[in-house]
C-alpha cells in the first residue's frame, strides 16, 4: 500500500528531475530517496522515469504525477476543511497571481469584510497556474492575459487598452496613437519571459511580422517599468489602470493603434474541486470588484 510519504517525495522528484536535488530539497539521503523510488514503480509495475542520460519523468509518470497530485491537493482540503470547523475559524484563503498591485483594492475591501479569514499570496506565472489549480496548492489565480487551460473554470474579470510610455521628450511624446510598427526599432523596458507584459510585446511584433523586440532591460517588478521609463531607459507597456494610479512615474501615454494591445485579467479556479467557504468569499469578491473605479 502506497504511503503518503512516499507520495509527496514522489512529486518532488518529478518536478525537479533529479535525484540529488529532491533529495537535498527534503533533507533526505539520496540511497533511500531512490529507494523509494524503486518502491513505487514496482507497486505500479511500471517505470515511472526514464533512466537514459540524465533523469526524465515518463508518459506513465506523468499520468501518475497527475493523480498524485490531485489526491494529495484533495486531503490537503480536507484537513484545512476540518481544521476550519475545529477551531471555529473562518479558514484560509490562497491566491495566486503574476502581479499583485492589480489586486490591492478588492483584496483591502476583503479583508475590512472578512477580518478572520486569512489570506495567503502567492506569485505565480500563467503557465504554472494550471498545476497549481489541479494539485490544490491554491484556491484561487488571477492572470493577466486571457487564459484556460482544460479543467479549469475561468471568469473573465477586466479587458483594458495597453499603452505605450514614453519619456517626456521623446520624439514619440506627445503622439495620440502610434503604430506597432513604429515601435520597431525602440529600446523597451519590460518584464521577463513568461510575464503578461513580455508575452503581450512579443505577440504583438510577431503579429506584425516583426523581428523580436530590442530589450534593453527585463526584470520582476512590473511597478518599476514607468520609473526607469521615465528615466530615459528607453519605452514600454502599461495597462490602462495604472494611468489612474496616484504615483504614476512623468510618463508620455501613447495608444497603440492595434486590436490586441490589451490586458485581460481572467480569474481561474479547479471546476470539479470542492472549494472550501473563503475561496467562495473571494471569488466572488473579485467577481463582483468594479475594476474600473480604483487605481492599480
Amino acid at each position: 500500500m502506497m504511503d503518503l510519504h512516499a507520495l509527496r517525495q514522489f512529486v518532488v522528484v518529478a518536478r525537479l528531475e533529479h535525484l540529488s536535488r529532491a533529495a537535498e530539497e527534503l533533507r533526505v539521503a539520496q540511497p533511500s530517496l531512490s529507494r523509494t523510488v524503486a518502491r513505487l514503480e514496482s507497486e505500479l509495475g511500471t517505470p515511472l522515469f526514464d533512466r537514459v542520460g540524465r533523469l526524465r519523468l515518463n508518459d506513465a509518470g506523468k499520468v501518475f504525477l497527475r493523480h498524485v497530485e490531485r489526491s494529495l491537493g484533495e486531503l490537503d482540503a480536507g484537513r484545512r476543511a476540518v481544521a476550519a470547523l475545529a477551531g471555529g475559524k473562518f479558514g484560509t484563503v490562497r491566491l495566486a497571481s503574476e502581479t499583485f498591485l492589480t489586486l490591492t483594492g478588492p483584496l483591502g475591501a476583503f479583508k475590512r469584510a472578512h477580518p478572520g479569514i486569512e489570506v495567503e499570496l502567492h506569485q505565480m506565472a500563467a503557465e504554472e497556474m494550471a498545476r497549481g489549480l489541479r494539485g490544490q496548492e491554491v484556491d484561487l489565480c488571477v492572470a493577466s492575459q486571457p487564459f484556460a487551460p482544460d479543467g479549469l473554470e475561468a471568469v473573465r474579470l477586466l479587458d483594458e487598452a495597453v499603452w505605450v510610455v514614453a519619456p517626456l521628450d521623446h520624439p514619440l511624446a506627445g503622439r495620440a496613437s502610434v503604430t506597432v510598427g513604429e515601435l520597431a526599432d525602440e529600446p523597451f523596458v519590460t518584464t521577463r519571459t513568461g510575464h503578461w507584459q513580455r508575452r503581450l510585446l512579443d505577440r504583438l511584433f510577431t503579429g506584425n511580422g516583426l523581428a523580436p523586440p530590442r530589450i534593453v532591460c527585463e526584470g520582476d517588478e512590473p511597478s518599476a517599468t514607468a520609473i526607469l521609463v521615465a528615466a530615459g531607459l528607453g519605452v514600454g507597456l502599461i495597462p490602462d489602470m495604472a494611468r489612474r494610479s496616484a504615483t504614476r512615474a512623468p510618463v508620455s501615454w501613447i495608444a497603440v493603434d492595434s486590436p490586441d494591445c490589451r490586458r485581460t485579467l481572467t480569474l481561474l479556479r479547479y471546476a470539479d474541486g470542492h472549494p472550501t467557504g473563503a475561496a467562495r468569499l473571494m471569488h466572488a469578491a473579485l467577481t463582483g470588484w468594479d475594476w474600473t473605479s480604483g487605481p492599480v
